[in-house]
């Protein structure tokens, strides 16, 4: 398929072109919507004929004999990233908000501290609070307008009080691959401070060209402490499907995660079953293959533009199609570059507050979009800027 293909989603129920206008005030009729992480591209030809057959069918029963699903991501997880995974292993959840939420609920009690290094993906301190747990910010460090961890700072940090520690691999929103060293000092943290370690690897397939990423499952002697969570749906922009993967190698942890989702009653819902087998796939590979070079092209160019506004700048995207743009060094407020962004430039962008401490002065825009569109949204911000050229 060619990513330069617009798709109209007005009208369609996207939260993220329907609701721009109430939540944003940026009108529909030119407005750019660049908030919500999914991408205005089609998925693969793979699952959309996977789709095509079950209407074909007609009947939308219940999803049985499951093992062609659970191997379609035994074959994804070793050959995309050479982790091998287990059928039993494998628990399907509805979307990796409900995986972090059941996660917290099977392993954490009331008042227990759950730490996140800060900015990060806002969904997970809303539901550790909702939960009745604390949200324990350790900040990441900016070094050169990159995100490094900063163990020693944490580790002065914890209280005891803290029994479990989500991580954003690769990072949402700063872009981050972390490195194998890297990783390892997280789940020596984890280790130190008796933590549980929750792998959130949902942008894990979306890397760009040259950079590599480790899953944190492939590490030695983490096991015991390790829970990680996957999914199709960011990957292939088939999140309406709300279907993800806990995968959890140690038999214990297992055991009390499978209690959980069976008090629950969770079972997965057909249509993301039928998606997620066809989209892992050879013919699912080659599309995130080409995805990932579109994606690389569009960071360059907005970062390019980005640059060129005094004042602004845009982290280095080593994976997500999720631009970090930190507008500090203009000395506005957040209200006057929102209000720039959003009346001056008529783009609807995630404000970074809500994504902890460190994203105060921050907004996230999503680059998954054909490339025409970044153009004008480039263009757009400049001119919304001018005054400090």
């Amino acid at each position: 398929m060619s990513f330069n293909t617009p798709i109209n989603r007005f009208g369609t129920h996207s939260v993220k072109w329907d609701s721009m206008e109430a939540i944003y005030g940026v009108p529909a009729d030119d407005g750019i919507a660049m908030w919500v992480a999914d991408m205005d591209f089609a998925p693969p030809a793979c699952v959309q004929r996977a789709l095509e057959g079950m209407l074909a069918h007609g009947v939308y029963g219940y999803y049985g004999d499951d093992a062609g699903y659970l191997d379609a991501i035994r074959w994804w997880m070793q050959t995309r990233h050479g982790w091998t995974v287990e059928r039993d292993q494998i628990f399907t959840t509805h979307g990796l908000v409900n995986g972090t939420a059941m996660c917290i609920d099977a392993f954490t009690k009331p008042g227990d501290g759950v730490v996140l290094f800060t900015p990060i993906y806002h969904a997970f301190a809303r539901v550790i609070k909702a939960a009745d747990r604390q949200v324990v910010e350790c900040k990441l460090a900016n070094v050169n307008g990159r995100y490094e961890m900063d163990f020693d700072a944490w580790d002065a940090q914890m209280t005891g009080n803290e029994t479990m520690l989500i991580l954003c691999s690769p990072h949402n929103p700063g872009g981050r691959v972390w490195s194998v060293e890297e990783l390892q000092g997280v789940a020596d943290f984890c280790k130190r401070h008796n933590l549980l370690l929750v792998s959130d690897e949902i942008h894990h397939d979306l890397v760009m060209p040259g950079q590599k990423h480790t899953v944190m499952a492939t590490l030695p002697d983490i096991s015991e402490r390790l829970v990680m969570m996957t999914a199709t749906t960011k990957t292939f922009n088939i999140a309406g499907a709300h279907s993800g993967n806990v995968i959890i190698a140690d038999p214990k942890l297992r055991a009390t995660f499978a209690q959980r989702i069976n008090a629950m009653g969770v079972s997965p819902n057909s249509f993301g079953l039928f998606m997620a087998a066809a989209a892992y796939s050879p013919e699912g590979a080659a599309w995130v293959d080409e995805l990932c070079s579109y994606l690389q092209g569009n960071a360059q160019i907005f970062n390019e533009g980005i640059a060129q506004i005094p004042g602004l700048k845009s982290m280095p995207l080593e994976a997500t199609y999720l631009a970090w743009v930190d507008f500090a060094a203009t000395g506005m407020p957040a209200a006057e570059f929102i209000d720039r962004v959003q009346k001056g430039a008529r783009i609807a962008t995630n404000y970074g507050t809500p994504f902890g401490a460190g994203g105060e002065s921050y907004l996230r825009f999503n680059l998954a979009t054909p490339r025409a569109v970044v153009v004008e949204a480039v263009k757009r911000l400049q001119m919304a800027f001018a005054d400090l050229q």
